[in-house]
């Protein structure tokens, strides 16, 4: 055989799909669609803190679902039809939740109450499979104290806590120390003209 006809053969069996592209498109479709939905189900709280389990469900679930996105197909050209159809179908997705509030909430779903008035919602705890600890943790590094502080608290579809202390607990902004400075400037100007 000669080189001439090697190099092409290597070519085709490096760029030519296996699989028809048409085909390639909808499994990688269906697949992200699938794994959508699990993530869905699995709720925020899942995303709320990745641990060793969860990197090993990540690690496992790349490998399981690799097959039905390649089938017999490890052509180049087969991969890229898979990663433009993923990035593709993720902005897709991006660009209608950013327009689309009724898209955006099926999509990425609503925040859940965890904290109302220093008050724990047991009930969406419980559903979230959230500990009590967990939000501790969130007021203390949102510059809370405790929980009986907090006005309101979510926790978000992104899986992150957004807390709002009450207005008596909240921290002193640079423009509030500085309109107490200003006050008493203002009061010492009065007194030193009483004199």
């Amino acid at each position: 055989m000669d080189p001439w006809r090697e190099e092409i053969g290597m070519w085709h069996d490096v760029l030519a799909p296996q699989v028809p592209l048409l085909e390639k498109v909808l499994r990688t479709a269906l697949v992200y669609v699938v794994i959508w939905a699990l993530l869905r189900v699995s709720g925020k709280r899942g995303l709320a803190s990745t641990n060793t389990l969860d990197l090993i469900v990540a690690f496992l679930l790349a490998s399981a679902v690799e097959s039905a996105i390649q089938t017999d197909d490890d052509s180049v050209t087969g991969a890229v039809v898979s990663a433009v159809t993923l990035i593709a179908l993720n902005t897709g997705l991006l660009h209608l939740s950013n327009t689309s509030p009724t898209a955006a909430r099926i999509i990425q779903g609503r925040p859940t109450t965890v904290i109302e008035d220093g008050r724990l919602d047991e009930h969406n705890l419980k559903r979230l499979g959230i500990r009590s600890r967990e939000l501790e943790h969130a007021v203390r590094s949102q510059n809370g104290d405790d929980i009986s502080e907090v006005r309101h608290g979510e926790l978000t579809p992104s899986g992150q806590f957004v807390l709002t202390l009450k207005d008596s607990e909240q921290s002193a902004t640079k423009a509030d120390v500085a309109a107490l400075a200003e006050q008493l400037r203002h009061l010492e100007t009065l007194l030193a003209t009483r004199r």
